[in-house]
């Protein structure tokens, strides 16, 4: 997976480039077709930081967080918290998308279950 970090109004420390990209890895254990994440990080108001997430995957649109917090760290977190509620509500789409098996066919139309 790729991450890339940039910053619009300022410039980030590599502590902090590092910590981003150590805790923006952690989405591969929610989704393993993540190709790549865009981190931008806008420093414009110093007291309200604003970060926002842009992921790739194979075979679906890019997913997009935003958040500001009155830490850089505070929105990191709140930003992919909300990507890790958009990976998680896809991944249940595309197991959602069979209908019930034949396990589950022949279970309620045998005759044994009925009684």
């Amino acid at each position: 997976m790729q991450v890339n970090i940039s910053t619009r109004h300022g410039h980030l420390s590599t502590d902090s480039q590092e910590t981003i990209s150590e805790k923006v890895m952690k989405l591969t254990r929610l989704f393993e077709r993540i190709t790549s994440v865009d981190v931008t990080v806008d420093l414009e108001h110093s007291d309200k930081p604003g970060v926002e997430l842009r992921v790739t995957a194979e075979r679906t649109a890019d997913f997009v967080a935003h958040d500001s917090c009155s830490s850089l760290l505070g929105a990191l977190d709140n930003a992919i918290h909300k990507m890790e509620q958009q990976l998680r509500k896809h991944k249940e789409r595309l197991k959602d998308h069979r209908g019930p098996g034949l396990k589950d066919q022949a279970a309620a139309s045998s005759p044994d279950s009925e009684a």
